[in-house]
């Protein structure tokens, strides 16, 4: 294998490989990146059986090919030499069976590569009509849904994010059993049997960092036990995770008797500020209080102090609720928009955010009981 290619290409598609490499892998082909030089181009693939990702440079953006072949370097090295390396054309060659050469004008790495053989074989086929929704809307389901999910592995399907198709309807949930987080988007065209998946959210939260803010596309190819995202030139692989997903439907209230609009700034503004005098032992537990007129969102702590903040409101209840400040801090974050409704029926009710302007999300937060 040798070629030439230019840093900014090359650091681009190794950027969005390695995130497939994890670094608790400790099968030593799984920490590595595999170069494919073909007739058409350069393909980057990696895998740590979770995720698999490859990336392709296509020849017409490569500098140089003098030979094809292939070669599997350490992730972690390749990554960081490219990137300290000038911004210039990088030669690549391979002597010896399984040395790499990697050069510029005044600069060589000699590394020690791994028998490409030894690398998985990725199943990357793709399914014939494939569903099509805009980085920009993807990246908003992922980003503001992604916050409810569970980091305790003890409960895996509640890590994952629960993508359910009926018709041309997606809508996306995510729980960990103390919030929920629900987004419905229109995608392309009907689908004819209805889906229900759940995908791994940190993976899916890799997968939007790859994205650019355009108004590009992004394909979904839908399996029993995989989804196939393919963006660009690049695929990203996932497993999915097997189980029923918990029902929520009876989880969001449909009415409410309370319903305090709130400006966005100076709510999440007082909770921020509440949530200085919590601790993590007490849950970051703050208290609203609603006196018909009067909205409060106070916090007490005995060994470091108390605070009221206070703003007018349009209402004539009195509710009394405490519920995680981080976890309401959330969901009002995923709201883009200068107004968000706080939805409440009693003190033992969830606190259920929306936007009056756009009803495809709902944030759900329980209330803590406190002593």
């Amino acid at each position: 294998m040798k070629f030439v290619v230019k840093k900014d290409i090359l650091l681009e598609n190794l950027n969005n490989t390695s995130r497939a490499i994890s670094a608790k892998n400790l099968i030593p082909i799984l920490t590595g990146i595999k170069f494919d030089m073909m007739e058409d181009g350069l393909y980057l693939s990696a895998s740590d059986t979770d995720v698999s990702i490859r990336s392709f440079i296509s020849k017409e953006d490569l500098t140089e090919v003098s030979e094809i072949g292939s070669i599997v370097i350490g992730g972690k090295y390749i990554v960081e030499i490219i990137r300290k390396l000038p911004n210039t054309d990088i030669s690549f060659e391979v002597i010896d069976g399984f040395k790499l050469i990697i050069s510029t004008e005044n600069t060589e790495f000699n590394l020690n590569g791994i028998n490409p053989n030894e690398f998985p074989n990725l199943d990357l086929d793709e399914t014939k009509e494939p569903i099509v929704i805009k980085n920009s809307v993807f990246k908003d389901i992922i980003n503001q849904t992604v916050i409810a999910t569970s980091q305790n592995e003890t409960r895996p399907l509640l890590t994952g994010i629960n993508f359910l198709i009926t018709g041309n309807k997606l809508e996306v949930l995510a729980t960990d059993s103390y919030r929920l987080a629900r987004k419905v988007v229109e995608i392309d065209h009907n689908i004819e049997n209805d889906i229900n998946i759940i995908i791994p959210g940190k993976n899916l939260l890799e997968l939007t960092k790859m994205l650019d803010e355009d108004d590009g596309t992004l394909e979904l190819h839908l399996f029993s036990n995989k989804v196939l995202f393919k963006y660009k030139k690049t695929v990203f692989l996932s497993r999915l995770l097997s189980g029923t997903y918990p029902t929520t439907s009876n989880i969001i209230p449909n009415d409410f008797n309370t319903e305090l609009e709130c400006s966005f700034n100076d709510l999440f503004n007082m909770i921020d500020r509440a949530s200085l005098l919590t601790s993590d032992r007490e849950k970051n537990t703050i208290k609203l209080s609603l006196n018909k007129k009067e909205l409060m969102i106070s916090s007490n702590s005995p060994e470091i102090g108390k605070v009221e903040e206070k703003i007018e409101v349009d209402s004539d209840k009195v509710i009394s609720i405490s519920f995680s400040s981080k976890f309401m801090l959330d969901a009002i974050k995923s709201f883009n928009s200068e107004k968000i409704v706080l939805c409440m029926n009693n003190d033992s009710s969830p606190i259920v955010i929306k936007n009056n302007d756009d009803d495809s999300l709902v944030q759900l937060v329980l209330p803590i009981k406190t002593s």
